[in-house]
């Protein structure tokens, strides 16, 4: 069995660690994280190893970046490749309840949780993290960095740009676009394109209004 180090001591990597145990995908032998009052810490009989700096001692191991969001992951993925550390070195972690059909492509350190859905011809980057129950449609086309939390919905042909977020619930309509580093609200439904670097939010979703009044009318 292949050994993993968990980059990040996150609630993401606690829910990564129960699968691949659960699964034996890997042998888990402890977490990295720049706290450093977390050193020797046991993380759900995980120990805390170190920082991000010592992953190089590692050299047998494969790594998974488990920052929440997709910013953060290519940050450290950033300092990991000046440690030495390259794509090769990254484990993808799929649940086993995850339909993946032969047609579809996830690319290395990509995480997707219990119960994930890809239908087909749908391509998922490097570092792409979905949440349980997210749910790709035909042709849909991923960038590197993506996060989904749980229960996102995309229909078919979509494309999400590099280090989107789309939060809990949300939906994107067939043939649009969520644009790099772009943020996708709790339960909206985007209908049209979302430029890179916005906040969308609401039913049918729309920028953030920068006067104040984007969050149902409240300051």
């Amino acid at each position: 069995m292949s050994e993993l180090i968990l980059v990040g001591a996150s609630g993401l990597a606690r829910e990564v660690l129960a699968m691949v145990r659960s699964s034996g995908q890997y042998d888990v032998v402890g977490m990295l994280d720049d706290d450093r009052e977390m050193a020797g810490v046991s993380v759900d009989g995980a120990p805390v190893l170190g920082t991000v700096e010592d992953a190089g001692r590692y050299t047998h191991a494969f790594m998974l970046v488990c920052m929440e969001f997709g910013r953060q992951r290519e940050s450290v993925v950033d300092r990991l490749e000046l440690l030495g550390i390259r794509e090769t070195r990254y484990a993808t972690a799929v649940d086993p309840t995850v339909q993946y059909p032969e047609g579809c492509s996830v690319g290395r350190g990509s995480i997707l949780l219990r119960n994930v859905t890809l239908t087909a011809s749908v391509t998922l980057g490097c570092h792409v993290v979905a949440m349980p129950s997210v749910t790709f449609l035909h042709d849909d086309d991923v960038a590197d960095f993506a996060t989904f939390a749980a229960g996102v919905s995309l229909g078919g042909g979509v494309r999400i740009g590099r280090a989107a977020y789309l939060g809990m619930n949300s939906s994107v309509r067939e043939r649009t676009s969520v644009g790099a580093y772009a943020t996708v609200g709790m339960g909206a439904a985007v209908l049209s394109n979302v430029p890179e670097g916005e906040t969308w939010i609401g039913v049918p979703a729309h920028e953030i209004d920068h006067d104040g009044y984007g969050w149902g009318g409240l300051r």
